[in-house]
């Protein structure tokens, strides 16, 4: 299920989240343009490595950046156009109402605390993985949890692609709490220390998002509305 739209609108411009969105897209176009070689060095060197980030915190001399600082370079770095589409998309469709609840300041420090609770869950599962993490889906995780607290009776379009494409729209706890639901499953079953999707670091970042929202809204916002 591919969300692309809610029937939500927010009352200020998303600025941060229109910043956010485009700077993982220019940082993609980046790493495309390095070719295949460089695309995958800079993967292995902005990207968020369990290992050197417990054994070597305040740098290495074969690193670019110090590895703390891979915590907020991997969340602008993506694996493939997929990987980008995907997470732009669901950044897109609820990130704006989160940011709108908050203010762009409060916004700012909200995702990027959701992206570094969803890493450190991630890299704390494998502390001995050598796999670079990236990726932005881990602080989305976050917008998620707080959207399901803000808004869970809104209502979400689904594109649906399986045998024939089609669309449906369903209320946002529900398609919510399956995603979530489906990533903590996941994140039971599958190796964290081997290649794939950070399950983990998507339920620790939605987790997170749910919890760090009640202190980030401003006053006045009501949660379940």
């Amino acid at each position: 299920m591919i969300p692309i739209a809610d029937n939500n609108p927010s009352h200020r411009k998303p600025i941060v989240t229109w910043v956010f969105l485009i700077g993982c897209v220019l940082v993609f176009l980046w790493q495309f343009s390095l070719g295949q070689p460089g695309f995958q060095q800079a993967v292995y060197q902005f990207g968020l490595i369990p290992k050197a980030l417990f054994q070597v915190p305040f740098g290495h001399p074969d690193l670019v950046v110090a590895p703390l600082a891979t915590i907020v370079t991997s969340m602008f770095l993506h694996g493939g156009w997929l990987h980008l589409i995907g997470n732009m998309l669901f950044l897109y469709v609820f990130a704006n109402n989160i940011e709108d609840s908050m203010g762009h300041g409060r916004f700012i420090v909200f995702y990027l605390l959701c992206g570094l609770a969803a890493a450190m869950t991630q890299a704390l599962m494998a502390p001995d993985s050598t796999i670079p993490m990236v990726g932005a889906s881990g602080a989305i995780s976050g917008v998620l949890g707080a959207y399901l607290m803000l808004h869970p009776f809104a209502w979400i379009k689904l594109l649906m692609p399986y045998v024939v494409i089609f669309f449906v729209w369903v209320p946002a706890w529900l398609m919510l709490g399956a995603w979530f639901g489906f990533q903590l499953l996941q994140s039971m079953i599958a190796p964290a220390d081997q290649a794939g999707v950070a399950f983990g670091a998507h339920a620790g970042g939605f987790v997170a998002g749910m919890i760090l929202v009640l202190f980030f809204k401003r006053p006045g916002v009501k949660l379940f509305r």
